[in-house]
This record gives structure tokens, C-alpha cells and sequence, in this order.
């Protein structure tokens, strides 16, 4: 029987040829601050490419200056950005992958010097300052930033948007009763932590056709914070909004040690797949073509995001699939090494 992890996967007008995803990693790498893509950026996207990942999804990129994680970010909150942007697609389509980019905003963990912003006035940690609570023009003004940021990237030739609800920043303080103490509309409630993220999607989708995918922290490691109903609940909403995956990580709304070990985000992904009928990626340690084809064989997943893995190995895929025991096509240039 064939591996499944090298079966294509059709997800809306896309399909990826395998179920091999280069999951969003920061690079920090814009040393003029601009936001603007460097040299590094298509050398390394591209050679993933090379490597036969089926998607490869650039890192999050903010869609304001002030929603940078660092200064040293990717931006796409200006025209200026696309073009650099376009150079990362062109140079991931020539070798057969599909391109994705995570749209993003961090909220109170940005690490600048500058005035940050969140549903509430809270510090993450003594390491950050306290942001500026947003009022409906600032909350407004994100969720247009959010379109604009999807209108740039289809200009750039991306084949898939993603969402990024996780890791703390700016939607999943909205979403987390950890992070969000709001009386008003956006508070409260789970409809209501939900409703910026709602709104966020309804103004990508304006713009925005193709496939769309959001990212979660499935687990907030706090017993005061999101449980398995909420997450459902949210799960649940963004399929009925036409979301096509959700991508399942955990953590980062708190400070805490996440414990960590082979797979330990994937039950989130297959406790949400099963819950609200909707595809999912898993994401967390995967390291070796056995453990990906098990995720997928078993459909605890749909796809499987590798971060680190890819880090330590552009040529990931290839790994997998002589542990698997299959043959997938050699770029023309790698060919004699590829045997």
C-alpha cells in the first residue's frame, strides 16, 4: 500500500501534491526593519521547495507595523511589500509546491518600542510593557488591516491565507478569557471573544477566494482559560464561515512550560476534526516519515506541519519517504543524488 503522506490533497481550487506542510516559522531576518523580504527569505522558502514540501507557508507576517513580534519581521501592511512577497511564490511554484503565508498581528507580545495594542490592558510578562486596550476604531482598524494584508497577498500569487489565532497573539487574546476582560460586545461570552475573529474572516473572505486556513492554541494550559467546549464552539463557527483547515498548536496565551514530547499536539487535531467535521493539520514535534504517515493514515489529520524537522533538513520529505519505502520525483539538478 502506498504511503498516504505522498497522496495529494485537495482542499477548495488547490491541491498539494502531498501531505507535507513547511510549517510558519519567524526567521527575524529583516535587519532594515521594513518589513521588506531579503535575499534569505527566498533562499530559504525556495529550498524547501527543492526539498518537495507540498505547501510551504511563510512565516507570520504582520499586518501593521505595530503587530511585528520583533522589528525584524516580515510586513505586508504596505503595497511596497508585494513584490518582494511575489518573489518568495514565484520561487516556491517553480518547483512544484503550493505557496501559503500566515497573516498575523501580536497584540501585547509585540516587542517593540513603540505603543502595542490588546483587548485588554494586561502585561504578558514583566519582559513586556502594558498595551493600550482598543477601542471599536482600533479593533475596526485591525480587522481592516487583516483584508488589506489578504487583498496584498493575493496580488503576491499565494495559493493559500492563513489565519493566525494562536500562540497568544493578538485574536487569541481575544478569544482567551486568560487575555480578554471586556465588558463590552467583544467579552464575556464565548460568541463574544469569538465575534473579532468572526469578523476577521468575514473581511479576508471580501477579498479572498481561495483557500482559507486559521491556526489555534488548542490548549491554553490553564484551567481558567479555553476548554474543550470552547474550542468546538470556535471550531464549529469557522467551518460554518467557510474556513477549509484549521491548524492545531497549543500554548503561548501565558507564561507556563509547555511540556513537550513526540506528537503532543496531535489529539487536538483529531479531537477537532472528529468534533466539528472539519479538516485539520497537526503540528508539534513530528520528526520522522513513520509518525507522519500514522497521522494521516489513521486521519487524525489531514496534514502534517513540521517545523524544526524542516530546519534541520530542507530535504525533509525525501527522508520520509526512504523510511517509507517510496520513490517521489528528484528535481532535474538533484537527480543524481537523489537515487
Amino acid at each position: 500500500m502506498s504511503a498516504k503522506l505522498f497522496s495529494p490533497f485537495t482542499i477548495g481550487d488547490v491541491t498539494l501534491k502531498n501531505r507535507i506542510v513547511m510549517s510558519p516559522m519567524c526567521m527575524y531576518s529583516v535587519e532594515s526593519q521594513d518589513g521588506k523580504v531579503q535575499p534569505f527569505h527566498i533562499t530559504h522558502y525556495e529550498s524547501r521547495a527543492v526539498g518537495q514540501a507540498g505547501l510551504i507557508m511563510v512565516e507570520s507576517t504582520a499586518v501593521k507595523p505595530e503587530g511585528r513580534i520583533s522589528l525584524n519581521d516580515l510586513g505586508i501592511w504596505d503595497d511596497e511589500h508585494i513584490n518582494g512577497l511575489q518573489q518568495i511564490t514565484e520561487a516556491v511554484h517553480r518547483h512544484g509546491a503550493k505557496a501559503a503565508i500566515q497573516l498575523g498581528h501580536a497584540g501585547r507580545k509585540a516587542g517593540l518600542p513603540s505603543e502595542i495594542y490588546s483587548p485588554s490592558p494586561m502585561a504578558f510578562s514583566d519582559d513586556y510593557q502594558t498595551p493600550v486596550e482598543m477601542d471599536q476604531d482600533a479593533v475596526d482598524d485591525a480587522v481592516k488591516s487583516f483584508r488589506n494584508g489578504a487583498m496584498r497577498a493575493k496580488k503576491a500569487g499565494f495559493d493559500i491565507i492563513e489565519i493566525h489565532g494562536a500562540h497568544g497573539y493578538l485574536i487569541n487574546q481575544f478569544l482567551s478569557p486568560l487575555t480578554n476582560k471586556r465588558t463590552d460586545k467583544y467579552g464575556g461570552s464565548t460568541e463574544n471573544r469569538y465575534r473579532f475573529l468572526r469578523e476577521i474572516i468575514d473581511a479576508v473572505k471580501d477579498v479572498w477566494q481561495g483557500p482559507l486556513f486559521v491556526r489555534i492554541s488548542a490548549n491554553e494550559y490553564d484551567e481558567n482559560g479555553n476548554q474543550n467546549e470552547d474550542f468546538k464552539y470556535f471550531a464549529k463557527e469557522m467551518k460554518q464561515q467557510g474556513i477549509h483547515l484549521i491548524d492545531c498548536s497549543s500554548g503561548g496565551v501565558i507564561p507556563v512550560k509547555v511540556p513537550s514530547y513526540p506528537g503532543y499536539q496531535v489529539t487536538y487535531a483529531e479531537e477537532i476534526r472528529r468534533e466539528a467535521d472539519i479538516p485539520t493539520g497537526a503540528v508539534g514535534l513530528i520528526t520522522r516519515g513513520v509518525q507522519a504517515e500514522e497521522i494521516v493514515q489513521n486521519e487524525r489529520a489531514d496534514l502534517v506541519f513540521l517545523a524544526r524537522a524542516f530546519l534541520r533538513n530542507p530535504y525533509w520529505p525525501k527522508q520520509a519517504a526512504d523510511e517509507l519505502g517510496e520513490t517521489i520525483e528528484a528535481p532535474a539538478q538533484y537527480k543524481r543524488g537523489w537515487r
